[in-house]
């Protein structure tokens, strides 16, 4: 990608903090400020045996690009690059300045990458006006659904402390499952909020529970409970921390929590940004997409709180994450040509 934005005359400039690869490319120096980000790296593949074919080997069949990363998020990569050789070719009139933000640290940790980034550049007084994404957003059909936003992710590590014992003298232990339960029920149960005009009500959900020593016989000494909360605008994760901390207590547990922020809730509002991709993807599909805060993090939440409109639009995310990951290729070559469209009507 820097190789070739080199050849459209940006500034490429290598962004490296900790082990993670970064770059940031610039062409022009006025404003606005349009900017394509998305990350190079990808999840795990899974067992290779399951493959049809190599993962990291592009292969097209029956029309569909196959390997991992295609539709999250090396298709969405491409079509960007390939969308701005295509506007300069057309040697524009262009008022403005075009950026790209890549990282390779979006399925990870997060720490060294669009963050770290982002950072830079407003130490700098270097803006963001608006910020497209190429994140798979699209549901059933491919332009049926534009991100304007995303729930805010908090993990937290649930530790129950009881004593261990023998199950034939249970008076003699004291057993954190039995212990913890009745709180998980609860919190299983409780309603959190009612949402918003952009936010669904936000979701609680346990993804691990681990404890006892393997032995029939034994009453387990702790308990580890992992949850996470993918929660609304209308509560702050502090919020959410003081009403579980107050849960737990009522119940009298002896515990410790550890809490992991995933990242906060943003929503950009219609505006030019979100009415210029609507327009241009009914141009090519023939569908209005909805806008929507669904789905799972991504380092929008790092860029809109700038002050950016961040919009994510890519292909549908059907096979993401998943074996034989895929993309339609006509969806790849409808995504440039949208683009395309979005640079004209943005910065003519």
């Amino acid at each position: 990608m820097a190789a070739r934005l080199k050849k459209q005359g940006f500034t490429v400039e290598p962004m490296r903090f900790g082990a993670v690869d970064n770059f940031w490319a610039r062409l022009g120096k006025t404003t606005p400020l349009l900017v394509f980000a998305g990350h190079t790296d990808v999840v795990p593949t899974g067992p290779l045996e399951k493959w049809k074919s190599d993962p990291f080997v592009p292969a097209v069949r029956d029309g569909l690009l196959y390997g991992r990363g295609a539709a999250d998020m090396k298709g969405g990569l491409a079509a960007m690059t390939v969308a701005v050789e295509r506007y300069l070719a057309a040697k524009p009139t262009m008022k403005g300045s075009i950026g790209f933000l890549i990282t390779s640290d979006e399925e990870g940790p997060s720490v060294d990458g669009t963050v770290k980034v982002v950072e830079k550049l407003e130490s700098r007084g270097e803006k963001i006006d608006w910020c497209l994404l190429g994140e798979p957003s699209c549901l059933e059909r491919f332009g049926d659904t534009l991100r304007n936003g995303r729930r805010g992710s908090l993990t937290g590590i649930l530790k129950v402390e009881g004593i261990q014992g023998h199950v034939a003298y249970p008076e003699r232990a004291d057993n954190p499952i039995h212990r913890v339960l009745p709180a998980l029920t609860e919190l299983t149960a409780a309603r959190w909020d009612s949402g918003n005009e952009f936010f669904p009500p936000t979701s609680f959900q346990i993804s691990n529970f681990q404890s006892g020593t393997g032995a029939g016989n034994v009453i387990p000494g702790e308990a580890t409970v992992r949850f996470n909360f993918r929660y609304s605008s209308a509560l702050s994760k502090d919020e959410l921390k003081q009403k579980v901390h107050a849960l737990l207590d009522k119940h009298g547990l002896k515990y410790s929590i550890d809490w992991r922020p995933m990242g906060d809730p943003f929503v950009t509002k219609p505006g030019d940004l979100s009415r210029a991709l609507q327009d241009a993807v009914e141009k090519a599909t023939g569908l209005k997409p909805k806008l929507d805060t669904g789905g799972g993090t991504s380092d929008g939440r790092f860029i809109a709180p700038t002050g950016a409109q961040v919009i994510e639009f890519g292909p549908r995310n059907a096979s993401i994450h998943k074996i034989d990951e895929c993309v339609a290729v006509k969806e790849l070559e409808q995504l440039v040509d949208i683009y395309v469209d979005v640079l004209k009507r943005l910065l003519g």
